[in-house]
């Protein structure tokens, strides 16, 4: 049975901001979030949550974040009303992204990057969907370091690659596949299904035909099989 202490009780799920400020940094969040989900599908020790909770401590002195994307390696998959850090084996998430809004200010983004610094974040990836702007940080040593270069730049721990060349980041799974959004999943989907109901029916129509030649010989008294 699990017992829950009074510092978890009095620690809050929700910090009342909504998820997104706009369509775009949803869909962004989105995104990330569910390739990321059929990424590590067959994974059960990883992890992955948006607009989460996360409370590195159990005190309220210590003010959660609630990072737009974050992946934790080493914990089972399942339902959370928020990311409680000492009840996962004191793990950290690992990699984190940000999706930057109107509304986000420096001074914001500054408390969040320390934040990641202070509790032991891996990557950092921050993206502004207006200005195409994509920042990242690894650590190195103790610290997040910035990347001054991410065009190219392919996750340590996600194995996935970043292109910023053409504007818009575009993300590659690690067998090539862009990050989709879930219609283009849909419609991928979809795609398969025909390709697959054409395949079987000319699958079909291959056998109608060996079928008819067959009988068609048995008709003027040729036994198919005798046949080399």
């Amino acid at each position: 049975m699990t017992t829950f202490s009074q510092a978890d009780l009095s620690l809050p799920d929700s910090d009342g901001k909504p998820m997104a400020d706009n369509t775009e940094q949803f869909r962004w969040i989105v995104m990330i979030k569910e390739n990321l989900e059929v990424l590590f599908a067959n994974d059960e020790t990883v992890f992955i949550a948006g607009d989460l909770l996360w409370y590195p401590v159990p005190t309220r002195i210590i003010a959660p974040v609630a990072p737009d994307v974050m992946v934790v390696f080493g914990r089972p998959k399942g339902k959370r009303g928020s990311y409680r850090q000492w009840r996962e084996e004191n793990i950290p998430p690992q990699v984190v992204f940000e999706i930057l809004s109107p509304s986000n200010n420096a001074e914001e983004m500054e408390r969040k990057l320390e934040f990641y610094d202070t509790y032991g974040i891996e990557e950092y990836y921050l993206y502004d969907p207006d200005t195409f702007r994509f920042d990242g940080w690894h650590r190195q040593n103790v610290h997040l370091t910035k990347l001054w270069q991410l065009e190219g730049q392919i996750s340590p721990r996600l194995g996935i690659r970043f292109e910023t060349g053409q504007g818009e980041l575009v993300i590659y799974r690690p067998d090539g596949q862009r990050f989709l959004t879930s219609i283009e999943m849909d419609q991928t989907a979809q795609q398969e299904r025909q390709r697959a109901e054409q395949a079987e029916s000319l699958l079909n129509q291959e056998r109608q035909r060996s079928q008819q030649l067959e009988d068609y010989l048995r008709s003027i008294g040729v036994d198919p099989n005798s046949l080399p």
